[in-house]
């Protein structure tokens, strides 16, 4: 009899912990995901060349390109050294083909800068004032389709 009060109990307690659990995670998955600060994500290529396909809506084409105006002439205008090389390598295509319901526009990187961050966010933040590079940032997350991006690392075939 005591034993099926002390399982009983148990099971309760697990219940409740269980139920506490699942009813935190949402809120701890926001918390997460909503740092107090902005995460700097990095974006480098370690092969001899890369691909970086951006599937863009048809409606936001303007959005986009004007993203990739701003970003080669934040390069352009850098002073790192770094940027002017990457700039130098990047070569950005629009496909008149369509993918589905958007538009693809590929980014030939031959060769990468090695160890340099091509993460457009980042070179955008860097280069404009924080009101404007948020505008910029924006327009840019708001352009892109499902899905938005693919990556391709390349080596030389020898």
């Amino acid at each position: 009899m005591v034993r099926r009060d002390v399982l009983a109990t148990g099971r309760r307690l697990g219940m409740t912990f269980l139920g506490l659990t699942i009813g935190l995670l949402p809120a701890s998955t926001a918390f997460a995901q909503a740092p107090a600060a902005p995460v700097a994500n990095q974006r480098t290529f370690a092969g001899d060349g890369a691909i970086w396909l951006h599937f863009i809506k048809s409606d936001k084409t303007a959005d986009f390109e004007m993203v990739i105006g701003k970003l080669r002439e934040a390069l352009a205008k850098s002073e790192k050294p770094e940027r002017k090389q990457q700039a130098e390598s990047l070569k950005i295509f629009r496909s008149p083909d369509p993918s589905g319901a958007n538009v693809l526009y590929v980014m030939v990187i031959d060769p990468p800068v090695k160890g340099a961050d091509y993460s457009i966010s980042n070179i955008i933040s860097e280069s404009y004032p924080p009101a404007e590079a948020n505008q910029i940032l924006v327009a840019y997350a708001g352009a892109y389709g499902t899905p938005a991006q693919n990556l391709l690392n390349l080596n030389i075939l020898k």
